[in-house]
C-alpha cells in the first residue's frame, strides 16, 4: 500500500460543514482511523468536521470519517461536495455513487448547488437500530432532566444513512445541546451511537435545526439530520412532505417524495486545494 503523505485534496463544505476530501481511486492506499484523527485536526493537521474519500468499491465509493476516527454510513453535505466533484471531471448533470449504508443519486441544481438523492429512511427499531423494541418510533423512551419533570421527552428516531434523533422543542436556541449532545449520542438504547437534533417547527414549510453528530460534536449543518427532522416532523403531522431546514450555517431544502425517497438541495464550496502532509 502506497502512503497517504503528498495525495492531493480539496477542502469543501456545505454551510459550513467543512471536509477534507481524497480521491483514492487507483493509487493503492486507503484510509486509516489514526490518518483521519490527524487530517481532521484543526492544531496540527488540516482541520475539518469529517474525512472524505473517493474511491472504486465495484463503482463510486464515498468514505466518511468523523474527527474521532470514526467510518460513518453517510454525510449528505459531503455528498453534495462529492457529487459536484464527480459531475465536474466527466461533465454529466448526474452521477451515482455510494456510502456503507445506501446508494446515492447527485444531479445539478444550479451553478453552486447540488440535489441528492438519500434514499428511504427507515423507522423500524432493528433498522435504526435501536437495543430494545420500540413498536412507533416517533416517540422513544428517552427523558432529560428530572424523572418527575422532564425538561425534554419523548423524541423521534429515524435512521437516514446514519441513526437520529430528534428532539421537537419551542425554542432550538434555547436547548443546552453541548451538553446532552454528547449523552444522547451515548445512551444505551443507541448501540451505534446516534446524531442529536433539536428541531423548532415554526411553520408548516419551515424548521429550525441545531445538530450535534456523533462523532463530531456540534456543526454548522448536518444534510441527513435535515433528512431525518422532516421525516421525523411528517410523521408527526408537524409538517407537509417539503419543508425548508434552517440551520447554523444555511438552508437546505428538503423534500419527501411519494416515492419514499428524501431529496435534499443546497450549497456546496471549493474553499482551497492542497496536498496532505508527507508524514502521513
Amino acid at each position: 500500500m502506497s502512503s497517504l503523505g503528498g495525495r492531493p485534496f480539496r477542502k469543501m463544505n456545505g454551510l459550513g460543514n467543512d471536509f477534507v476530501i481524497i480521491d483514492l481511486r487507483d493509487c493503492g492506499s486507503h484510509m486509516t482511523s489514526a490518518a483521519a484523527v490527524q487530517i481532521a485536526d484543526r492544531t496540527h493537521g488540516i482541520g475539518c468536521d469529517q474525512v472524505i474519500t473517493i474511491e472504486d468499491h465495484d463503482g463510486l465509493f464515498m468514505g466518511v470519517w468523523n474527527v474521532d476516527g470514526s467510518e460513518v454510513g453517510a454525510c449528505g453535505n459531503a455528498a453534495r461536495c462529492v457529487g459536484w466533484i464527480l459531475m465536474e471531471e466527466t461533465g454529466v448533470d448526474q452521477v451515482d455513487f455510494s456510502t456503507l449504508s445506501t446508494p446515492l443519486k447527485a444531479q445539478r441544481a444550479g451553478e453552486k448547488s447540488v440535489m441528492i438523492d438519500m434514499g428511504e429512511p427507515k423507522f423500524l427499531w432493528r433498522q435504526i437500530p435501536l437495543s430494545e423494541q420500540c413498536d412507533d418510533t416517533r416517540f422513544i423512551d428517552i427523558k432529560l432532566g428530572p424523572i418527575d419533570n422532564p425538561v425534554l421527552w419523548g423524541p423521534s428516531a429515524v435512521n437516514m444513512g446514519n441513526p437520529h434523533c430528534v428532539f421537537f422543542v419551542e425554542d432550538a436556541e434555547a436547548q443546552a445541546l453541548d451538553r446532552f449532545g454528547p449523552l444522547v449520542e451515548n445512551h444505551p438504547l443507541f448501540p451505534e451511537r446516534a446524531n442529536v437534533s433539536v428541531a423548532e417547527v415554526s411553520s408548516p414549510n419551515l424548521i429550525r435545526l441545531r445538530v450535534w453528530e456523533r462523532g463530531a460534536g456540534i456543526t454548522k449543518a448536518c444534510g441527513s439530520a435535515a433528512c431525518a427532522a422532516l421525516v421525523a416532523a411528517n410523521r408527526r403531522r408537524l409538517t407537509g412532505r417539503q419543508a425548508s431546514v434552517e440551520l447554523d450555517g444555511g438552508v437546505l431544502e428538503i423534500e419527501w417524495g411519494e416515492d419514499n425517497h428524501v431529496r435534499m438541495t443546497g450549497p456546496f464550496e471549493l474553499e482551497y486545494e492542497g496536498h496532505l502532509p508527507e508524514n502521513l
